[in-house]
C-alpha cells in the first residue's frame, strides 16, 4: 500500500508540473528530426506535453538556443567548452546516427555502388564529373557505370549533417581538407544546394545523376539508395543501425570534455565511417523552474523509454552509462532561481 501512495502521490506531482506546462519548443538539427519527431508524438499521448521542433538546422538551433527564443536547441556539430561557457550553456548527446551518400542513378537502381573517402571528396570537390569516371569504375569493376554527369546536391543551410560529413571528407583526402575544410558551413566547390536533410533528398529523388548525403532516416523513407563505403579497415561497408552501432562502440565519452566528441572515421571492421551523435543545448540558468523541470522529465524519457522508437527508425540510442553521466551534469549544472532543476 505504501508503494502505491508513493507512486499515485508521483503521479500527482507530474500532472501538476504538466498542467502549468503544457508545451515546449526547440530547433536545429534535421538530422534527428524523424526521432524527435515520434518521440513527441508518443510522449504527447502519456502526457498531454507538446513539443514544437523546427528542424532548421544546427546552425539556426545554436542562434535560437542563444538568443532564447526557443527552450533548447539541437546540434549534431558539438560545441567546444569555450563557446559554451561564453553562451551559458550545457550540451548532452541526445542519440547516434549516420549520415549517407545517397545517389539516383537509372541505369544500376537495382545495384549497390562503392565509395570511399577520398573519392567521395573528389566528387564534392567538382573533378569528378562523370559517373564512369576511371577512379569510380576502378572502386566498381563489376558494374557499367553510364557516361553521365554527376549533379552534386550539398546542403544550403548551417548543418551539422554537413558538419559531420565535411569533418570527414577532411580526413579522408587531405586536398579537402587545405580547399574546403569542416564545418556547419562550407564553401561548396561544386554543386547545388538543398534546405535541410528533407531538402537535398527531395533534390536527389527528383534528379538522375545526382549524388549528396543525408541522414539515414531520409534516405529510407525517401526510397534513396546510399552507397557502401570503404572504411578505416578497409572494408566496404552498408548503412546500417549495426554498423553506426559498431562505430558508436569506440566512442570514449568519459574523456570527452563537455561531451565534445566526434564519431568519424571511427577503427573497426563494421564501423560505419560517417557516424556521429546530435547534441541538445540548453541553458544552465533557467528562467522557469516548472518548465525546465518538465523539459528534463521529457528528455529522461526519451533515454530511458524511447529507445525501442530510434531503433525502429535506425538511429542508435545513448547507452545507459553515458545517460548516468549525462544525468550527473543536470543535476550538478542546471538551476533556476538558486535551485538545482534535477536530483538523481
Amino acid at each position: 500500500m505504501k508503494k502505491i501512495a508513493i507512486l499515485f502521490m508521483t503521479a500527482l506531482f507530474c500532472v501538476g508540473l504538466f498542467s502549468q506546462t503544457k508545451s515546449l519548443t526547440g530547433a536545429g538539427a534535421s538530422f534527428p528530426y524523424p526521432i524527435y519527431g515520434k518521440w513527441a508524438y508518443e510522449y504527447q499521448k502519456l502526457t498531454g506535453l507538446k513539443m514544437n521542433y523546427q528542424s532548421i538546422g544546427s546552425g539556426g538551433g545554436i542562434q535560437q538556443i542563444s538568443n532564447k527564443t526557443v527552450d533548447f536547441g539541437a546540434s549534431d556539430a558539438p560545441l567546444k567548452a569555450e563557446e559554451l561557457d561564453t553562451k551559458g550553456l550545457i550540451q548532452f548527446p541526445m542519440i547516434i546516427g549516420g549520415v549517407v551518400p545517397t545517389f539516383n542513378l537509372a541505369e544500376i537502381q537495382n545495384l549497390e555502388i562503392n565509395l570511399d573517402g577520398e573519392t567521395l571528396a573528389l566528387i564534392f570537390l567538382g573533378e569528378i564529373k562523370k559517373w564512369n569516371d576511371p577512379k569510380l569504375a576502378k572502386l566498381n569493376p563489376n558494374i557499367k557505370l553510364p557516361a553521365k554527369d554527376i549533379t552534386v546536391v550539398h546542403r544550403a543551410d548551417g548543418s551539422g549533417t554537413t558538419f559531420l560529413f565535411t569533418h570527414y571528407l577532411s580526413q579522408a583526402n587531405p586536398k579537402w581538407k587545405n580547399l574546403v575544410g569542416f564545418g556547419t558551413a562550407v564553401e561548396w566547390p561544386a554543386g547545388v544546394g538543398g534546405k535541410g536533410n528533407e531538402g537535398v533528398a527531395s533534390y536527389v529523388k527528383q534528379t538522375d545523376g545526382a549524388i549528396g548525403y543525408v541522414e539515414y532516416a531520409y534516405a529510407l523513407q525517401n526510397k534513396l539508395k546510399a552507397a557502401k563505403i570503404k572504411n578505416r579497415d578497409g572494408n566496404f561497408v552498408v548503412p546500417s543501425s549495426e554498423s553506426f552501432q559498431a562505430a558508436a562502440l569506440n566512442a570514449k565519452w568519459e574523456k570527452a570534455d563537455h561531451f565534445y566528441l566526434i564519431l568519424t572515421d571511427q577503427p573497426g571492421k563494421d564501423s560505419w565511417p560517417i557516424t556521429g551523435a546530435s547534441f541538445i543545448l540548453i541553458h544552465k540558468n533557467q528562467q522557469n523552474f516548472e518548465k525546465a523541470k518538465t523539459m528534463l522529465q521529457f528528455f529522461d524519457w526519451c533515454f530511458r523509454e524511447g529507445s525501442k522508437f530510434a531503433l525502429e527508425l535506425d538511429y542508435i540510442p545513448i547507452p545507459e552509462n553515458v545517460y548516468n553521466m549525462i544525468e550527473k551534469a543536470w543535476s550538478e549544472k542546471i538551476v533556476s532561481g538558486g535551485k538545482k532543476v534535477w536530483s538523481n
